[in-house]
């Protein structure tokens, strides 16, 4: 099959399941004072089928122009605030330089490190390569996993013989923030028909709705709801103004005007054989490979002169201010530069030479251990062998160098960090994960809750007859945890149910009923099908789920995405606290219009505020946690005892245990010991109750006192500093007190870290349970 020119679309396949952008609901902002993603849409309205087919192929062909390269621009810091690496994309990068490479070793080393990026999770994959010819650039994208990307480009039939000395590619797994998963919007992105600029970038560009306006007010048209697209339509812009723009100095008038969190890499037909990445917020890393010994181990960094340069010295944000010159280049006898010294041989020339960019080290350490890493307001250009490092402007005690270190590690053990496991991994970044369900949700100053993918339904919500909650295992107790808190709040009626014995019963549903389904993945089985259900019954249907794009997300009228990031370990940690953190806030925002609760409202939100702190103070005891798990070793059986709203943490404690560490343990509610539980305990069973301070503590307690009375030797999650569990008489893990209906989000933690230390304690995969999958896509 022949390439053809320009980019031809594949068949897409585009349900009325989706209604214009006006009558969509919408994912809220992923960060504080981000601009409204309102026009993104992943949760929509249901409607009769019907189809629109439109051809799509994403195989490219373009044309090239060499420039000179080197040059210098000096930017103004913009603080990043709270701006946080969204870390669930992946970039790879590949530069061969005088090492004769064909076509196809570079598609599979493109494709390679895309699949080592993996298990960062994403919904879509795509690459940039040079074409046959000067002028060409030939891109592949395909929604879904890398190996249907690898497909399509076997099924595109490039010529996989041709061999280039010298060459540029770029390449991207996407994590959807800005518009649904597609191919339109799926990495690399383009500045026009050409491909004279492409780019690949992780993380959130703030300002694009500004840029974009300026931008479509020069006349250019954007393909995709991408942040992205700016910066590859912004670089064509710069240099269509600014023709004799080298590569570098265009880069650097580009990141001046970009406001977010990023990482990226650029490509141009303008400059072939050459990369510009550029690190603000988000990591990335250079791998080198040579095949002579490197003069020195480091790599000196360029910086500007002191003081503003010329095109800046209007404005700090001249696009925006003076769109009419947007960014002249500098004036290059104020540049200071140097030359890479650690790429030339002894006789002084460049040599052979191979490098490999990523955001992960996982990607890189297959082809090299020697690595570099990038700084914060870094800019790296590669080009004819040589690493050039850049910095806008010298901060007081910046380094002047970057290390070329050399790692020795193996690839699972880079990927989860300093973790020995990605589910411990997973526990220790719930402090983060909470915060980033909350991000541009709850203010506390002003004491509101915003969520925007609900904001159209709200009032409809509000007054259906019933709240029904369907999921499936660990989402289930996420929404046993929450029922309290939304009767207390809504005077609701709710009723929380197992997605398959909801099915099973075939239970009736209402068109006055709203129907709340949970999910991780958003493709559990069960809960798809009982969303089928639901919505044949013509009942509002609201999603809550943690991946952009999945069925759920789709099939629903509207929802909310928690926003805990891609999640390995089969075990749900984060995703847990996540989905709890967020039906809190749904319960806050359905309970808006009643005065009579606002200061309870108020009082919850106080504590949301405290939660990712307290996450860190629990935390601390993870060596504790560990020594008090030696106790359950030779167990067969274990019981978990709480009361109210921690019998759902028990529960899920309860799972936690059996999922990883194949050591039976039952759940039990408290009230209920008596009724035919007790006939177990004894000094050798080995229990656990939850009795941490509420209005149910008295009766929980009463409970604890007849394990007692049966010599049992329980272990106690308490209270800090709790009085009525004193150290030398009784095994406990104390958790920081909080607002009750909060305090199974704080109880969970020892329970998750209990059931990991049990599992390592018997040297089983804790991430790969036996029997068991992520998602559950099967009855």
């Amino acid at each position: 099959m022949q390439p053809v020119l320009g980019c031809v679309w594949a068949v897409l396949i585009y349900k009325s399941s989706l209604l214009a952008p006006s009558a969509i609901s919408h994912f809220p902002p992923l960060l504080p004072n981000a601009t409204d993603l309102s026009h993104i849409s992943l949760f929509r309205f249901l409607i009769a089928p019907e189809t629109l087919r439109i051809r799509c192929s994403l195989f490219t062909r373009h044309h090239v122009v060499s420039q000179e390269h080197q040059g210098y621009d000096k930017q103004t810091k913009n603080a990043i605030g709270q701006l946080s690496d969204m870390g669930n994309s992946g970039i790879f990068g590949y530069i061969n330089y005088l090492v004769e490479k064909d076509r196809k070793t570079i598609l599979d080393t493109l494709v390679n490190g895309l699949a080592r990026l993996e298990y960062r999770g994403y919904d879509s994959a795509g690459l940039a390569i040079d074409g046959d010819k000067r002028n060409e650039v030939y891109a592949f994208k395909e929604v879904g996993k890398v190996a249907k990307l690898k497909q399509l480009i076997e099924d595109e039939k490039p010529d996989l013989t041709k061999v280039f000395d010298a060459h540029a590619g770029i390449a991207h797994t996407r994590w959807a923030t800005h518009g649904p998963p597609s191919r339109v919007n799926c990495h690399p992105h383009r500045s026009d028909p050409k491909w004279e600029f492409a780019v690949v970038h992780n993380g959130i560009i703030t300002n694009y709705k500004e840029l974009r306006a300026l931008l479509e007010a020069k006349g250019f048209r954007f393909e995709t709801e991408t942040d992205t697209e700016a910066i590859a339509k912004l670089a064509k812009y710069i240099f269509d103004e600014h023709p004799n723009i080298d590569f570098t100095t265009l880069v650097k008038a580009v990141i001046k005007e970009l406001q977010g969190a990023f990482g990226l890499l650029l490509k141009s037909i303008h400059f072939p054989t050459e990369i510009v990445a550029a690190r603000k917020g988000s990591p990335l890393v250079i791998g080198v490979r040579t095949q002579r010994k490197m003069k020195v181990d480091f790599v000196d960094v360029e910086f500007g002169d002191a003081g503003p340069l010329p095109a800046e010295a209007a404005s700090q944000n001249v696009a925006l201010k003076k769109a009419n010159n947007l960014l002249a280049p500098p004036d290059k006898s104020l540049l200071h530069r140097s030359q890479s010294r650690a790429f030339f041989s002894e006789d002084g020339a460049p040599q052979p030479i191979e490098f490999f960019l990523s955001s992960d080290p996982s990607a890189i350490v297959e082809h090299t251990k020697k690595v570099l890493y990038l700084e914060d307001d870094d800019i790296a250009h590669i080009h004819d062998g040589q690493l050039n490092i850049h910095r806008l402007s010298k901060d007081s005690g910046a380094s002047n160098v970057r290390a070329i270190q050399t790692i020795e590690i193996e690839l699972q053990e880079i990927m989860k960090g300093r973790y020995d496991h990605f589910m411990q991994k997973e526990i220790f970044e719930q402090p983060e994960s909470i915060v980033n369900a909350m991000r541009g949700r709850l203010n506390l100053e002003d004491k509101t809750i915003t969520l925007g993918g609900l904001k159209q339904y709200i009032s409809t919500i509000r007054r259906c007859r019933r709240i029904i909650f369907i999921a499936c295992g660990t989402s289930y107790h996420s929404c046993m945890a929450v029922r309290g808190v939304f009767e207390e709040l809504t005077e609701i009626p709710i009723s929380v149910e197992l997605a398959s014995d909801f099915l099973d019963r075939q239970a009736p549903v209402f068109r006055d009923d709203t129907c709340v389904f949970v999910s991780q993945s958003g493709e559990t089985a069960d809960s798809l099908m009982a969303l089928r259900h639901c919505l044949e019954r013509g009942a509002l249907t609201v999603g809550i789920v943690n991946v952009v794009g999945s069925s759920i997300s789709m099939m629903t009228h509207c929802g909310v995405h928690i926003n805990a990031g891609p999640e390995i370990g089969v075990a749900s940690t984060k995703a847990y606290t996540s989905q709890f953190v967020c039906m809190v806030m749904f319960a806050l925002s359905l309970s808006e219009d009643r005065a009579s609760k606002q200061a309870r409202r108020e009082a919850i939100m106080e504590g949301l505020g405290k939660i990712s702190e307290q996450f860190k103070e629990i935390l601390q005891q993870d060596q504790d946690i560990k020594n008090l798990c030696l106790k359950f070793k030779n167990q067969k059986s274990l019981l978990l005892l709480g009361r109210g709203a921690q019998h759902a943490t028990a529960l899920e404690g309860a799972l936690k245990i059996k999922e990883i560490s194949y050591l039976h343990c039952e759940a039990v509610m408290s009230g209920e010991l008596k009724h035919g539980v007790l006939a177990l305990v004894d000094e050798s069973l080995p229990i656990v109750m939850i009795l941490t301070r509420d209005s149910l503590f008295a009766k929980s307690l009463n409970a604890y006192q007849q394990v007692i009375a049966r010599k049992g030797r329980p272990i106690v999650i308490c209270s800090k500093d709790d009085a009525e569990f004193p150290g030398d008489k009784t095994d406990k893990i104390e958790v920081p007190q909080t607002i009750d209906v909060l305090q199974g989000l704080l109880n969970v933690i020892p329970l998750q870290l209990m059931a990991y230390w049990l599992a390592v304690a018997e040297g089983l995969n804790v991430d790969f349970p036996r029997n068991l999958a992520k998602s559950v896509t099967v009855e």
